[in-house]
C-alpha cells in the first residue's frame, strides 16, 4: 500500500488537469498491477475523469454545471461563506469525491482523451489537498 498527498492550487472555479503527476507517482511505485484511488479531502470541490483533448468539453461542463446549481442567494438557507458556497456544494454532492482507476502493466488504464481532473466550485482560489492511494503488486 502507497500514498501521497498532491496539492493543488485553484484559481478559482474551473477544471484543473491533475494527470501527469498522478501518472508520474504510479510510474515510480513499480506496480505492475492494482487499484489507484484519488481521493479529494474537500465538500466544496470534486473529481471527474474527463476528455482532455478538447478545451470546449470543459467550457461546457462548467457552463452545465452554472446553469444547473444557479449561484442565487435567494434559493438557499446555507449562505454565510458567501453565494457561491452552497451551490458548490451541491455541485460537490453531485459529481465525485473519489475516483477508482485501474493499473495494469504499470499504468492507469485511462482511454486515450481521459484526465483526471480536480472541479473547483468556489470562485476564489483554494489550496486543496488529493490523497492518491495505491494498492498492487
Amino acid at each position: 500500500m502507497f500514498v501521497r498527498q498532491l496539492g493543488v492550487e485553484t484559481r478559482g472555479k474551473g477544471l484543473y488537469e491533475i494527470t501527469r503527476p498522478i501518472l508520474e507517482w504510479v510510474a515510480a511505485l513499480e506496480i505492475e498491477t492494482g487499484m489507484l484511488t484519488v481521493y479529494i479531502r474537500h465538500t466544496s470541490a470534486s473529481l471527474t475523469i474527463q476528455e482532455n483533448a478538447d478545451p470546449d468539453v470543459l467550457h461546457d461542463i462548467e457552463t452545465f454545471f452554472a446553469r444547473l446549481v444557479p449561484e442565487d442567494d435567494r434559493l438557499y438557507r446555507h449562505t454565510m461563506e458567501g453565494p457561491d458556497d452552497m451551490p458548490a456544494h451541491i455541485r460537490a454532492a453531485l459529481t465525485q469525491t473519489h475516483l477508482a482507476v485501474p493499473v495494469v502493466d504499470g499504468a492507469p488504464t485511462l482511454g486515450t482523451w481521459q484526465g483526471i481532473y480536480l472541479f473547483e466550485h468556489r470562485r476564489r482560489p483554494h489550496s486543496r489537498t488529493v490523497v492518491l492511494h495505491m494498492l498492487g503488486a
